[in-house]
């Protein structure tokens, strides 16, 4: 019978050491999930063991490292995955993609270019194809996996510079972008990067539902042109961070469309919800923009560092990000781009297969499902929060999301109620201002979020109430 063969050098493991380490980590994630139900939804940040260690010359058994992670550093902030966590959007972080992103962590392909794994390769083309049939975008458009919807609003932004001016030739300091007042700030931060000076950024006001004036859009965008400047890229929100509302995208579509401008959506929170029949009339129009920004770590439960840019014409963002070296091979000029050219990333991980596995092994039934019942919570959650004495909404949940507070009260007695109810670390939501006013926000975006933790939450709101 033939022996193991000993690795000659530590960082390489035998077949037996790897499984050892598996088992043994597995034990640990295992016992994690199975205490999820319980966990709290926030600590104080005090009990993290957050002391900075010195670089270690030899290592430490397994289990010692283990316990560094899970019973120091894992203590304290915010629990994400707990189902009563109410406070911001992402939520969840499916186990099965965790496992997804061990296989591919584990074969280490390179996913820059086609040909460096075309098989891959072929799971991330069926991996876009599948995010547009989501969105109801074009078959004929293109896009690419990033880490998240800030990088995807760049994106955007970059491609939207390259159609006006190519290779930024020209005066940027005459452009003009438009973006709500409730636009997330990592759009502004976008237009900024992409090297427009703060002067083009045009903000416009939102009406009393949180939502973009479109007609004070297409006054500015008018008195801009008037003035010389050049309109070209206009974001809509389809559920913005504050109170989760939807923009008019149909009306701001056919505004873009009548002007000749880019329009954008940052979808990232809400665009998945149009798996759903509610969703898609809700978020009509989107389908009709130049570039969505998604995030799947936010609607589709996935970890964090998932997101995704979709572009109905890919060329000015192709144009803008792909440039040519000798010691590379000859990059993709028909179909499909490599991702390397529309990205700013080479070398990137292999994102796709976090959506490959747990799509192919439930089918997308099951997240249309799930979406479904947060519609579901949060309605319901308004009804309750809505008849409370006193109680003010922005605006009923478009989405999942909403804001609200006691009306008859000022900003520190509601301060105060959000500190109550957050103190016991069993519910955690979170706060934002909204037109000049302090409001407690409440999501339900978790997959492991249901009826019984959001009554809980409303149970312990009412008991703060006073």
């Amino acid at each position: 019978m033939n022996q193991p063969v000993q690795p000659r050098f530590k960082l390489e493991l035998s077949a037996e050491q790897y499984e050892q380490l598996l088992a043994s980590v597995s034990e640990r994630l295992a016992a994690f999930v199975n205490g999820i139900g319980e966990q709290p939804a926030w600590q104080p940040e005090e009990l993290a063991d957050s002391r900075l260690e010195t670089l270690p010359e030899q290592g430490s058994p397994l289990e010692h490292v283990l316990d560094r992670f899970f019973a120091g550093a894992m203590p304290g902030g915010r629990f994400g995955t707990s189902p009563r966590y109410l406070a911001y959007v992402p939520g969840g972080g499916l186990p099965q993609a965790a496992v997804a992103e061990l296989l591919a962590s584990t074969v280490n392909r390179f996913t820059g270019l086609r040909t460096a794994a075309p098989g891959l390769a072929a799971i991330e083309s069926s991996v876009m194809s599948w995010l547009k049939q989501m969105i109801g975008f074009p078959s004929s458009s293109v896009g690419a996996l990033l880490s998240g919807g800030s990088l995807a609003n760049w994106s955007a932004v970059i491609a939207a510079r390259e159609r006006f001016w190519p290779r930024r030739e020209g005066d940027l300091s005459q452009a003009r972008l438009y973006l709500s007042d409730q636009a997330h700030e990592c759009n502004f931060k976008a237009a900024r990067l992409a090297g427009f000076p703060e002067s083009c950024l045009r903000v416009i006001a939102s009406d009393k539902q949180s939502r973009v004036r479109v007609d004070l859009l297409e006054d500015a965008i008018r008195a801009d042109r008037a003035a010389g400047h050049k309109p070209c890229f206009v974001v809509g929100n389809a559920g913005n961070v504050n109170a989760g509302a939807v923009d008019n995208l149909a009306t701001l579509a056919e505004i873009c469309a009548r002007h000749q401008l880019w329009f954008h959506v940052d979808a990232a929170y809400g665009g998945f919800f149009a798996l759903t029949e509610r969703g898609r009339v809700i978020l009509n129009g989107m389908s009709l923009a130049d570039s969505v920004t998604l995030d799947p770590h936010k609607g589709l439960f996935l970890p964090f560092g998932t997101g995704a840019i979709l572009l109905r014409d890919a060329g000015s963002l192709a144009a803008a990000q792909s440039i040519e070296a000798d010691y590379l091979p000859g990059l993709s000029t028909q179909g499909d781009f490599d991702p390397c050219q529309l990205t700013p990333e080479l070398s990137r991980p292999f994102r796709a297969i976090r959506l490959w596995l747990p799509i192919s092994l439930y089918g997308i039934a099951a997240w249309r499902e799930a979406l479904d019942e947060k519609l579901d919570l949060a309605q319901s959650a308004h009804s309750v929060l809505s008849a409370l004495p006193g109680s003010e909404i922005v605006a009923a949940p478009d989405l999942s999301l909403f804001a609200w507070r006691r009306g008859d009260r000022d900003e520190s007695s509601n301060r105060a109620m959000l500190a109550r109810l957050n103190a016991t670390g069993r519910v955690h939501l979170s706060s934002t201002t909204v037109h000049g006013q302090f409001y407690l926000r409440l999501i339900a975006l978790n997959f492991r979020t249901h009826r019984e933790h959001v009554e809980e939450a409303l149970a312990a709101i009412r008991a703060a109430w006073e």
